[in-house]
């Protein structure tokens, strides 16, 4: 009976230090995250690696991230996360690349622009396929990916500033599901997949679509519209915020998707052209800067939807 009394006795000390200790633990993740330098933009790789127009990116599984327009016009490159870049694959006769995602298989999604096509590369053998073909497309730009794999491609017509908006199946149909817009660029999705988000380059204006049961589009409504400047890639955090590239103003937004602005980060040139999160935690941010021709990279609060996804479909994989 003494022991059990004197264990009682212990047992909400016990209780306080396990609380402590866990306040202590809180306490340090919080310090150890306002201690580090969030929205601070550096360079990833040496100046003029890339041409001017180095676009994509996207982030495999191993934390590399591949771009379009590796020292030449049809070329993706690959980049390690310390910043060594090299050559990783010459595209086919004809392709020009831009937006890159990757899938639940593992394969690059490429949105070739010259081509019409949406094709399909292996992030290890280099092998290159043709998943869509739309003549229809005035030329895929940015492409955004749901859960399932299903793809939305934004299709602008520079000269005539108009635009439209694809979704391509799994079995690589085609389907126009929004037309009769300005220059649509980026393009991404909710975390919940009931929403996507497409920004008009010329127009300035970041729009908000519902997305139904059958994946076709309804409920258009506008987000926000910017008074300068243009826009281009964009992506959305595990939060649902919107980062968005200000092409011709060298930074990137960060804001709600009701449009309050939380953030905008100074990219060390003035035309950066998109963007994907990577690093060890997913919240690492790579941005293509075309007028350096490299790749400049910032840490932010919250890890990116897409490297969320790529972790549950990697772990699926195995």
């Amino acid at each position: 009976m003494g022991l059990v009394n004197a264990a009682c006795k212990i047992n909400p000390w016990h209780k306080l230090i396990r609380s402590m200790h866990r306040l202590l633990l809180f306490a340090f993740s919080v310090f150890s995250l306002n201690a580090e330098e969030l929205y601070q933009a550096r360079p990833l790789t040496a100046p003029g690696l890339f041409t001017g127009g180095i676009e994509g990116p996207a982030v495999d599984a191993e934390g590399s991230i591949f771009c379009v327009k590796f020292g030449g016009e049809h070329t993706l490159g690959k980049t390690s996360p310390d910043g060594q870049a090299g050559l990783f694959v010459h595209l086919p006769e004809g392709s020009t690349a831009n937006g890159i995602r990757f899938g639940p298989d593992g394969w690059m999604r490429v949105a070739d622009y010259t081509g019409h096509n949406i094709l399909r590369v292996h992030p290890v053998t280099k092998k290159i396929e043709v998943f869509a073909h739309e003549p229809r497309m005035n030329q895929p730009n940015d492409l955004a990916i749901t859960a399932d794999g299903t793809l939305y491609a934004s299709d602008p017509n520079w000269k005539e500033k108009t635009g439209q908006i694809w979704r391509i199946d799994r079995d690589g149909s085609t389907h126009r599901v929004a037309e009769g817009m300005g220059t649509t660029n980026g393009i991404d999705l909710s975390p919940d997949g009931r929403v996507l988000y497409v920004n008009e380059s010329a127009q300035r204006n970041v729009w908000a679509f519902e997305v139904r049961e059958d994946g076709s589009l309804g409920n258009q409504r506008l987000i926000k519209t910017f008074p300068d400047h243009g826009f281009d890639g964009m992506r959305v955090d595990v939060k649902g915020n919107l980062h968005i590239t200000r092409h011709g103003k060298g930074t990137v937004v960060v804001m709600t998707p009701s449009g309050e602005v939380l953030h905008e980060v100074d990219v060390l040139g003035s035309k950066p052209s998109n963007l994907c999160f990577g690093g060890r935690d997913g919240r690492t941010v790579y941005v293509t800067e075309m007028e350096h021709g490299r790749l400049v990279q910032f840490r932010v609060a919250h890890p990116g939807l897409e490297w969320q996804r790529m972790q549950e479909w990697r772990a699926q994989r195995q």
